[in-house]
């Protein structure tokens, strides 16, 4: 059973009588192949209908719907051999960062990224996918493993921000961030970025500052939340809608602002309808973003990250 949005009430009742009918036909000898036929066909044209015309704040639901895959789901489907490595060697492990070593599609890889939890007991424990400065300073350790073995780098991005706690901040969490954006910059492996659910602020950036960087359709990233960005400057979070259409958090925005590279496109009705096809794209986006980066070389990769951000936000000004 889905769990539905506010914007999704017309479709959850369509999909509620079909249960129903469903249900009244496993009763009886009542076929009712036909009335499910058409109602389902009705339940397809509404999600198209609604799904084609999201407003940016919907957007934002979705990207934060709970049912959407989650690291732990990409790394299920796509990497064989998954080894988790933990801690940053200063401090502690953050598990609401994990990242790995694994193989996928053939090629021997880095995976980093965000976990979220599925329930509350692993929301609890992933502390809902916002960081500590540990978290961020595991990644820069596995980006540099990485980059001493050649191996790419994959992130997949899914956090609200980084943690804003005191102990977080009393051990270094603006310097973790911008020394992880520091060493993204730096290696000289390809590395390739996907956000998956939403990205948020410098706590999406630290693993974002990549040579390919995609979206998943329905996914957003933005520098603060809508509700963070209304409450500075409407001193209101009722004016999170509006912060969300100005912020311009969308793929299609930042594919026209130049801020990504290309996005990845969702099943009907977003990637929590259909998660398994939803990582099978992205698995195929990022291995022809590996096959093309692995023909340059290392210093070109470096140099290409570097231009890639100086020129960004030219493009669609004016």
């Amino acid at each position: 059973m889905h769990n539905f949005l506010d914007f999704e009430k017309p479709i959850a009742e369509l999909e509620g009588k079909i249960e129903e009918l469903r249900h009244l036909s496993d009763d009886g000898e009542i076929n009712i192949a036909e009335e499910v036929e058409k109602l389902q066909g009705k339940v397809d044209r509404l999600l198209r209908q609604t799904y084609g015309k999201l407003s940016a704040w919907q957007k934002t639901q979705v990207a934060r719907h709970p049912d959407r895959p989650h690291f732990r789901d990409y790394i299920a489907a796509l990497v064989e051999d998954f080894t988790p490595l933990s801690g940053d060697r200063l401090f502690a492990e953050d598990h609401a960062i994990v990242g790995g070593l694994g193989r996928f599609r053939g090629y021997s890889v880095m995976v980093i990224g965000h976990e979220k939890g599925a329930d509350i007991t692993s929301r609890v424990k992933h502390n809902f996918g916002m960081a500590r400065p540990e978290g961020y300073r595991k990644a820069q350790r596995l980006m540099r493993m990485a980059e001493r073995f050649g191996l790419p780098v994959i992130t997949l991005v899914d956090t609200a921000g980084a943690y804003p706690g005191v102990g977080a901040e009393e051990r270094g969490q603006a310097e973790a961030i911008a020394r992880s954006i520091e060493v993204c910059l730096g290696v000289e492996v390809p590395l390739l970025s996907v956000i998956i659910g939403e990205g948020g602020s410098g706590g999406a950036i630290a693993l974002a500052a990549a040579n390919r960087i995609f979206m998943l359709e329905h996914s957003i990233y933005s520098v603060i939340s809508p509700e963070g960005c209304a409450s500075i400057l409407w001193r209101s979070g009722e004016q999170a809608q509006d912060a969300a259409e100005a912020l311009r958090l969308t793929a299609q925005d930042l594919l026209n602002l130049g801020v990504i590279d290309d996005i990845v496109p969702e099943p009907l009705g977003g990637a929590h309808r259909g998660g398994d096809s939803s990582i099978a794209a992205v698995g195929d986006r990022l291995e022809a973003g590996i096959r093309e980066l692995l023909r340059e070389t290392g210093p070109q990769l470096k140099q290409q990250r570097r231009e890639k951000f100086l020129e960004m936000g030219k493009k669609g000004l004016g």
